[in-house]
């Protein structure tokens, strides 16, 4: 933890830059230079230095200098106006996805930068802008079909606008996620709800005349699928190769067997960290270098002492930073 506006804590960030590959930060754009220690400044001192600065919408363009947070870029990106029906719609994601797509955003353009930097000796400035990393990771067919269609996406709920039968549907107890979009799995979801008559259907016969009859499919397909729950019914389509999954809530999926065996949840005991705790692992493996979270999450400040005396400090040293309220 360092005050930036206490000069001993830029002296301090000085020291760091010199052993350090990035420097991440997500102030509005300007403040590091009011700051006095920017990217210009630091390439001086190690010219082969990442800086990835992460702002709501950029360096430049007429919004940079507005404050952003999750659900203003949620708003502005687009995906508020998909979300929900078209009774409900704007709605929310329920979580700060646009917040996440701009850190997973800003870890690509990290490795990125890296891997040029290996090859080339450059360092890098990276000007990641949450809106235009959530415009970027907006789906597929409505972007592409409004930029080259013209073609206006509005929110239609659970369905797929470019599937069907693509979406929620209800059972005798619980509702469904069912994505049959080929024709395989079409008559392979027709055969696992014993509904020929569907499969036969000239309305159904393939997949463009089913999203134009789509109203039409669902009412047919749920009038099947009342005659069982949702978990069973899972269990039928799973065996008949159909894509479809149980919706569950975050407690029943983080207890679920299949989280439990790929071990995403990590415990810390109370010796490492002071409370029991625990954190998700990274989305990913690693065959040769298991990725794993090694440490718990540390306490604010927590390992600045020990960062400082690599750095050289002594302890009086970092006692007088504390006094005068840098650190």
């Amino acid at each position: 933890t360092l005050d930036l506006k206490k000069p001993e804590a830029i002296d301090v960030i000085t020291k760091l830059l010199k052993s350090c590959d990035i420097v991440l930060e997500n102030f509005r754009p300007g403040t590091m230079t009011r700051l006095n220690f920017d990217y210009s400044i630091a390439r001086q001192i190690k010219p082969d230095i990442i800086w990835c600065s992460i702002t709501g919408f950029g360096q430049t363009g007429p919004l940079a200098n507005r404050q952003a947070y999750d659900q203003i870029i949620q708003g502005l990106c687009g995906v508020m106006s998909l979300t929900g029906t078209k009774e409900t719609s704007p709605m929310r994601v329920g979580y700060q996805v646009c917040d996440t797509l701009s850190a997973i955003t800003g870890a690509f353009a990290i490795a990125a930068a890296l891997y040029r930097r290996k090859v080339s000796g450059e360092g890098e400035f990276i000007d990641l802008s949450m809106l235009d990393a959530s415009i970027a990771s907006m789906p597929s067919w409505p972007m592409s079909n409004y930029l080259n269609a013209g073609l206006k996406p509005t929110p239609m709920g659970n369905d797929n606008g470019a599937s069907a039968p693509s979406g929620t549907f209800k059972t005798k107890e619980g509702m469904l996620n069912i994505v049959a979009n080929d024709q395989k799995q079409f008559e392979a979801l027709c055969d696992a709800i014993d509904a020929p008559h569907i499969k036969e259907n000239p309305n159904f016969i393939d997949r463009p005349t089913r999203v134009r009859h789509r109203d039409e499919l669902r009412d047919q397909i749920e009038e099947r699928l009342k005659t069982r729950t949702a978990r069973e019914w899972d269990k039928i389509l799973a065996r008949y190769n159909v894509p479809a999954g149980l919706i569950l809530s975050l407690p029943e999926i983080l207890e679920h067997e299949h989280v439990a065996a790929r071990g995403i949840i990590k415990s810390f005991d109370e010796e490492a960290i002071g409370i029991p705790f625990q954190v998700h692992k990274l989305g990913f493996n690693l065959a040769q270098h298991p990725a794993d979270v090694t440490l718990p999450p540390p306490r604010l400040g927590e390992q600045t002492e020990e960062l400082l005396l690599s750095l050289g400090y002594s302890q009086q040293s970092i006692a007088d930073l504390k006094g005068k309220k840098v650190i």
